[in-house]
């Protein structure tokens, strides 16, 4: 190593970071332990994954352990996948049947066994010499890229589906937590954009910007990392999970349709059983309850789950957390309307009404009135 260069000096900032995060995750007690060890582990396979510099640096490159530690981009997403499932449903386990996401490790590393892990050093040295012109390196580029498409595909389809059951079934403003870790997995979806590209022009005539682009991706390696670490530190509980055997009402209609179950309207009983949650929501007031569920409405008024959730979110076609948003927003208003209230502040209403946030207020406000609930108020 004849100097120290940006890619070694942010690949052991990284490197370091990853591995106090990922010892941090681990010991600290909290409720999240598979979440916070999951993520941990992701954190150790990016620490081993970006050390080639230094491991380049202090051993032989052409060793198995070596090449054994460029393959472990193949747990990577796996790894990432498993970790975005357990803070997405509270009642996620790893299971025996989750050892099917080593496979591809598994596949990539006998793939190399012939020509790389079981010959003498000079085979070794000429495999790696020759790589850009061996079968089994275009074989695992192309098998990883097509493994990550997959599963970051699969990761964006479990947040669009987690993210519509909160909406169906919960209140709670901590919706901002899916928003976040949705912009979390497209800053991962734009890293290994970068990495297919750095692939592409690293067996093209141009390996030079190859090099570019992987200096850039340490670096923006550095920041993703950096902001995980902000938002924990932040935001201890970020996630409020849901229970996976939710189903989406769209879900429930299909199933009904496909068992050949009657659909027919019942108005007089829909019309019953909507008097009776307005009664409730109007008299009881239980959106004044941050952490109102669907399913303590349901307990309440005695309308089986099933049945609440198709009339508000099927019949009044109203997600069940605009549904309550709705009377929180309307409760909102009459305070701001109140003379002997008017030295109430936005923050202390938002509370009073049933928010905890006071962007996911002012977003629920302004999308009800048109406006802000200061402008609302200094327009009276």
């Amino acid at each position: 190593m004849d100097k120290i260069d940006l890619p070694f000096f942010v690949s052991i900032i990284t490197i370091f970071i990853s591995l106090f995060l990922a010892l941090f995750l681990y010991t600290v007690k909290t409720e999240h332990k598979l979440s916070n060890r999951l993520f941990s582990v992701f954190l150790i396979i990016t620490a081993i994954n970006i050390s080639a510099v230094l491991f380049n640096a202090i051993s032989e490159g052409s060793s198995n352990l070596g090449f054994l530690r460029s393959q472990i981009t193949f747990l990577h997403i796996p790894v990432f996948y498993l970790y975005v499932l357990s803070v997405s449903y509270s009642d996620f386990r790893l299971k025996p049947k989750h050892l099917i996401h080593i496979t591809p490790f598994i596949i990539a590393n006998t793939l190399l066994i012939p020509r790389f892990y079981s010959v003498d050093i000079n085979s070794k040295k000429h495999f790696i010499q020759n790589s850009k012109s061996m079968f089994e390196v275009h074989f695992n580029h192309v098998f990883i890229y097509s493994l990550i498409t997959i599963y970051l595909i699969a990761v964006f389809m479990i947040l669009k589906k987690t993210k519509k059951l909160y909406l169906e079934n919960y209140t709670s403003s901590n919706l901002k937590s899916y928003d976040w870790l949705f912009q979390f997995t497209l800053a991962i979806s734009f890293f290994y954009s970068i990495a297919i590209l750095m692939s592409v022009f690293k067996f093209s005539k141009y390996p030079s910007i190859a090099e570019w682009l992987k200096t850039g991706l340490f670096v923006f390696q550095l920041f993703i990392i950096c902001w995980y670490l902000f938002k924990v530190l932040n935001n201890p509980n970020l996630f409020r999970k849901i229970n996976s055997k939710l189903k989406l009402v769209k879900e429930i209609v299909l199933e009904e349709k496909g068992q050949n179950v009657s659909l027919v309207v019942d108005d007089k009983k829909d019309s019953e059983d909507l008097l009776k949650l307005k009664r409730y929501m109007d008299e009881e007031k239980p959106f004044l309850n941050p952490s109102l569920t669907i399913q303590n409405v349901s307990a309440s008024i005695q309308i089986p789950l099933r049945d609440l959730s198709l009339l508000i979110n099927h019949k009044l076609n109203q997600h069940f957390y605009d549904f309550v948003n709705t009377y929180r927003i309307e409760h909102a208003m009459h305070i701001l309307k109140d003379p002997a209230k008017n030295k109430l502040t936005i923050l202390e209403i938002l509370y009073d009404v049933g928010f905890n946030s006071k962007s996911s207020f002012n977003t629920a406000f302004k999308k009800q009135t048109g406006k802000t609930p200061t402008h609302y108020r200094n327009n009276l």
